[in-house]
């Protein structure tokens, strides 16, 4: 251990042991040693350092820990190691690393008052957010120049173009799902000829558009709420605000915008691929030719259900849109802040698609359209 951090024991003349350090105490060249100097049971009553030649926060740590532990005095140390250990002794703290568990009567009410508290905020936090949506709105009205374009263009491609892929394979593959499932449960009462049925009036009325909120959520819900939240936390969103750019106008209602008007024609979109990968399943499986399906799916699946569809794609797209950009506004503190919050984006978006497309399954059947 040349040339780095030593001890040694001696007899004090007080009749305990002091400790004795030598060498430079720093954090490069204490590790070696620290493991032995939490070892020493002995009854030290000093803790000399005038040979300590060098000292850092650590080596400081280390000698008023060793000193504590022991209940010893320092000695020799020099004005630097002296204003070291000040400091390190000064912010040393005996409270208990974690507080007391309350008993379970205590801590459930408390819990959730804590609950209803941060719903409270969160609605207030909503409420407040859409207010600034429709003033962003109502200026953009006034001044339409104002209004940015290339940058609603930009998100339309982002949404929709650019998710036309995934979105149409994922539907021609629920497509095959629903017809080849459905085909095998019809079959057992001679009814294979309903699968048209089943296909295009189950992906016509829900499944399309749903599945298609559930990816937009997933794809660029998440991306609205990982780029405001990015831009919130370097200071970015500030930065627009001081030169007099309202954040609103420029990033969050083009956004909002695109997931809404790209949720129609996805959703359409997702609707016909799903029908053709039923057809698919129909002409290899079912014996029912690939025209002959579409054209059945004419006469089979009322208007309506169209309809159905495309009046819950721009509702849902809203929807998304909304919780990526009000969560990527909620962004701050550190990192770790737009992790969470893209996460919190697409739970609440797709959570909220689902509970309207209740609402909506429920109103379409009282006013007929069943």
């Amino acid at each position: 251990m040349d040339g780095g951090a030593k001890f040694s024991l001696e007899e004090s003349e007080s009749g305990g042991t002091r400790l004795v350090l030598s060498g430079p105490y720093l954090v490069s060249t204490i590790g070696k040693i620290e493991r032995d100097l939490r070892a020493l049971d002995d009854d030290i009553t000093q803790v000399d350092m005038s040979g300590v030649d060098a000292i850092d926060t650590v080596g400081a740590w280390i000698a008023c820990t060793l000193a504590g532990q022991h209940e010893a005095e320092i000695v020799g140390a020099d004005e630097r190691a002296k204003r070291l250990l000040d400091a390190v002794e000064s912010s040393s703290n005996e409270a208990d690393i974690a507080a007391e568990r309350l008993p379970v009567w205590t801590r459930v009410p408390s819990q959730i008052g804590e609950m209803v508290r941060n719903g409270a905020f969160g609605i207030l936090s909503v409420v407040g957010f859409l207010g600034q949506i429709l003033m962003g709105f109502a200026s953009i009205i006034r001044h339409p120049s104002r209004f940015r374009g290339k940058a609603l263009i930009r998100q339309l491609e982002l949404v929709g173009v650019s998710a036309l892929p995934i979105v149409g394979l994922m539907s021609f593959l629920i497509g095959i799902v629903i017809a080849q499932q459905g085909a095998v449960q019809l079959a057992q009462f001679g009814a294979e000829t309903l699968t048209v049925n089943l296909v295009g009036r189950i992906t016509l009325r829900e499944l399309g558009v749903l599945m298609t909120a559930i990816m937009v959520a997933g794809r660029s819900g998440s991306a609205f709420a990982a780029q405001i939240g990015t831009m919130k936390l370097t200071e970015e969103i500030d930065a627009m605000r001081t030169i007099g750019i309202s954040p609103i106008e420029a990033l969050v209602i083009p956004r909002i915008l695109a997931a809404t008007f790209m949720m129609v024609l996805l959703g359409f979109y997702a609707a016909m691929m799903a029908i053709i990968g039923g057809a698919v399943v129909a002409d290899l499986s079912l014996g029912i030719p690939f025209w002959t399906f579409l054209e059945r799916i004419k006469d089979v699946v009322p208007t309506y259900d169209l309809w159905v569809g495309l009046i819950k794609a721009p509702v849902f797209g809203l929807i998304v849109g909304l919780a990526g950009c009000y969560h990527g506004m909620q962004v701050e503190g550190d990192s770790e802040q737009v992790g969470r919050r893209t996460t919190m984006a697409v739970v609440s978006a797709i959570f909220a698609v689902i509970v309207l497309d209740a609402f909506f399954a429920v109103f379409f059947t009282e006013i007929g359209w069943a």
